[in-house]
């Protein structure tokens, strides 16, 4: 881990820990928490606040640094480092992705994008969350996420960050399958999830009985067979199953096709062509069009 890092080290605000963390390599902090890959993460000022792993913290870039309020120099290394996705070499990443595809938009969109890394999130979280994504708009889903884990998660400590958008506020982490399945499906459909309420229950039901296992799916190599596996799932489809194995399985080589990469696909590729020219790191190929046709295209 320390070859991405020049210094990291932890200070106190008050009683508040935070740790900064001066880093090699770009990194656009805004840009990879607000690419429709999570939801829990809210501008406040120059900051990000955001709920992860059962976590609560804002986080800053400034100037070649992290500064992560809330957390320690080990919080750093045991979850925040993996998290944002601070240990992995996207420089290579970028030249693997520039030797596959030279197509003109996508080199110009690598280029733009640079700094937009994929975050490690919790499996289950993001299976759910994907669901709940369905035919809806950023702003439905997040709130939707919210009422479902200020009804059903455990209330966070926000004990000290009352200057970092807490203040009169309450954080809780997202629910485990086990309590959305003890709450049920007339529960879950009153939090105004629709017609996602059944594949919510249904999802919380085969990670329980372990018809869906978190070990034996980031197991599985081929890509298709992951999704199929995902696919067992009631309501969830190619494109949810991409986003929940991209985001929340370790996986780089899900290319999801939404309305927005279709439009890009069409717009920019020939006919014939296939995400699978990316290679294994096609979902970061992914992000930087998508990033690219919402901000430049």
């Amino acid at each position: 881990m320390s070859e991405f890092f020049i210094n990291i080290k932890t200070e106190y605000e008050g009683e508040l820990p935070f740790v900064r963390v001066r880093y090699e390599g770009a990194y656009n902090l805004a840009k990879t928490l607000d690419c429709g890959q999570c939801f829990r993460w809210e501008r406040v000022g120059d900051a990000w606040l955001g709920v992860a792993h059962g976590r609560l913290v804002s986080v800053k870039q400034v100037d070649g640094e992290l500064i992560i309020y809330n957390s320690t120099k080990e919080d750093f290394e045991n979850i925040w480092c993996h998290y944002f996705a601070l240990d992995e070499d996207y420089d290579e990443i970028d030249r693997e992705l520039l030797r596959n595809c030279q197509n003109p938009t996508f080199v110009k969109a690598l280029n733009k994008g640079r700094g937009i890394r994929i975050l490690h999130q919790d499996a289950w979280e993001s299976v759910c969350s994907f669901i709940i994504s369905q035919n809806n708009n950023i702003p439905r889903i997040k709130k939707i996420i919210d009422a479902l884990s200020f009804a059903l998660g455990k209330q966070i400590d926000t004990k000290n960050m009352e200057n970092h958008g807490a203040s009169g506020r309450e954080f809780y982490s997202f629910p485990t399958a086990e309590a959305i399945l003890n709450a049920g499906e007339d529960f879950i459909f009153s939090l105004k999830t629709g017609f996602r309420a059944k594949y919510i229950i249904d999802a919380a039901q085969k990670w329980c009985d372990g018809t869906v296992n978190e070990a034996e799916l980031k197991q599985i190599e081929a890509l298709d067979d992951a999704l199929d596996y995902l696919c067992k799932v009631k309501g969830i489809g190619l494109k949810v199953a991409s986003c929940a194995l991209l985001f929340g399985f370790e996986r780089r080589d899900p290319f999801p096709v939404d309305v927005w990469m279709k439009r890009v696909l069409d717009k920019y590729f020939e006919k014939d062509f296939s995400p699978s020219t990316f290679g294994k790191y096609a979902g970061v190929a992914q992000q930087y069009l998508f990033d690219f046709e919402r901000n430049q295209g």
